[in-house]
């Protein structure tokens, strides 16, 4: 990741000053240190499911009353102030075409890998404002990457955009706002790089099927991230007006694991079978039973499948799906061994035989230090957001984001949309927020945010390497 000094002599640089209250520390926001990223071999990431409810960490209440004024004040801090006015000036000038472009998205919802509306939408708009497109991105028919390089030697900054929604419920978990985040931080970056002739890549990639697909994970061993300095991200949630937290996530591996036995007639000649439901159902007693000797913060839950199952017959098949969840990749990865002892205790005392299908992973959330710090102070001083500081109490999301940030600097903020009681992430109520005008400029004042942090990526050499050596300080080996 090559990079260039950022002295850009004819724009106004300014350290970070305080502002009139005092802005929490990075270390503050992100607690690195409660992660242990140690060593350990890393799972093949293929389809997954995730649960999304990006909880922010506690901050003063204030009432969703009405749509703030979101309009950008003309002081705050600023690491550029030309190139961070132009950046905003960018996104207030396409608003009304990015909230055309949500509630298009948000009408028409598509599951995971079927995001072929979204797909067009998005690429042909991007291509409207000056990106060159890739459409059907390495080997994904619902992928794409958007790219706008100025001038040579610059770094190169990623965003992401996320594109697809629920069964039967659509975008409850605001992935249309996500979609259209993406593109305003994309945007408004471009902007100040042709403007001020910033030499430097911005690279927008659509990722498809975050919700059980783990696309960004494929496109992550696919090589879509290479050479990427950074890559940010939004991602809404409930919470009070002009709140934004960063927090991690759950770690999660799936296991499927399959019993196989011999069919008899139950009643006839039931000792020539071999009983695979059975097996199921000694698994699950055994999960069962290990969920008391595992940590409050661990998650066990799964289901049995089967096919052809009738009661005059004994089953020959049976499927365990499960899903193992913990704070970190490290914890799941000790809690696997104790899971597969349950299935293979089953085997063993129904005479079946056990498979496994290939185990598929999304890592835990590795927020940036330096990048968070930056995107703290910018939508703080300058649009008035309170940041949550400190762990949710309660983490509960797992998203294929994860696995990005293990590979290179990532940030993942979350920011609150107004909803109503119990109508968190993947809830009807949630589709409804998704698609206010309330969730519309917030999602622009947390897209502005990334864009500022992420930019200074690009200007500032000593910034881009704190970035760097935070990510290589608590990167997993």
């Amino acid at each position: 990741m090559r990079g260039v000094t950022g002295c850009f002599p004819f724009l106004t640089r300014n350290a970070p000053a305080p502002a009139a209250t005092p802005l929490p520390a990075a270390s503050d926001i992100l607690d690195c240190s409660s992660h242990a990223h140690g060593s350990g071999e890393h799972k093949e990431t293929i389809p997954c499911d995730g649960l999304c409810d990006f909880l922010i960490p506690p901050v003063p209440a204030e009432a969703w009353d009405a749509p703030p004024r979101y309009s950008s004040p003309s002081a705050g801090y600023a690491f550029d102030d030309a190139a961070s006015s132009t950046v905003e000036e960018a996104v207030d000038a396409v608003r009304e075409e990015l909230r055309a472009l949500s509630l298009s998205i948000h009408a028409h919802p598509e599951l995971m890998f079927q995001e072929h509306y979204a797909h067009d939408q998005l690429t042909a708009f991007l291509e409207a404002h000056g990106f060159a497109v890739t459409r059907h991105y390495k080997g994904l028919d619902t992928a794409w990457l958007a790219t706008l390089t100025v001038g040579n030697g610059g770094r190169t900054l990623g965003f992401n955009s996320e594109m697809d929604a629920l069964p039967g419920i659509g975008h409850a978990c605001g992935h249309n706002l996500i979609a259209i985040g993406g593109v305003a931080a994309a945007i408004g970056v471009a902007a100040a790089l042709k403007k001020h002739s910033l030499p430097g890549t911005v690279s927008l990639i659509g990722t498809p099927a975050e919700e059980g697909g783990a696309g960004k994970a494929i496109l992550l061993e696919r090589g879509a991230y290479d050479g990427f300095a950074a890559c940010l991200m939004i991602h809404p949630t409930r919470g009070e007006k002009l709140t934004t937290g960063l927090a991690s996530t759950l770690a999660i591996e799936r296991l499927d694991a399959e019993f196989a036995g011999h069919t008899a007639h139950a009643s006839a000649a039931p000792w020539e079978g071999r009983n695979a439901l059975d097996a199921a159902f000694v698994s699950y007693a055994a999960v069962s039973a290990l969920r008391q000797q595992v940590k409050p913060t661990h998650r066990i839950h799964g289901v049995v499948e089967g096919r052809d199952w009738a009661a005059n017959i004994i089953p020959d098949y049976a499927k365990m799906t499960y899903m193992i969840r913990a704070p970190s990749y490290n914890e799941v990865m000790a809690l696997e061994p104790r899971m597969r002892a349950c299935f293979e205790a089953a085997a063993h005392a129904t005479n079946t035989t056990l498979t496994y299908g290939t185990s598929t992973f999304m890592y835990d959330l590795f927020q940036n230090s330096a990048l968070g710090g930056e995107y703290a102070r910018v939508v703080q001083a300058r649009y008035g957001m309170r940041v949550g500081v400190g762990p949710v109490a309660e983490v509960r999301a797992s998203t294929d984001f994860g696995n990005v940030s293990y590979a290179l600097p990532a940030l993942h903020p979350g920011y609150a949309i107004p909803t109503v009681e119990n109508g968190g992430n993947h809830t009807r109520q949630f589709t409804a927020a998704a698609a206010t005008a309330e969730a519309h400029e917030a999602t622009l004042l947390a897209a502005k945010g990334i864009a500022l942090a992420g930019l200074r990526v690009l200007l500032d050499k000593d910034f881009a390497d704190q970035v760097m050596r935070d990510f290589k300080a608590g990167k997993p080996q």
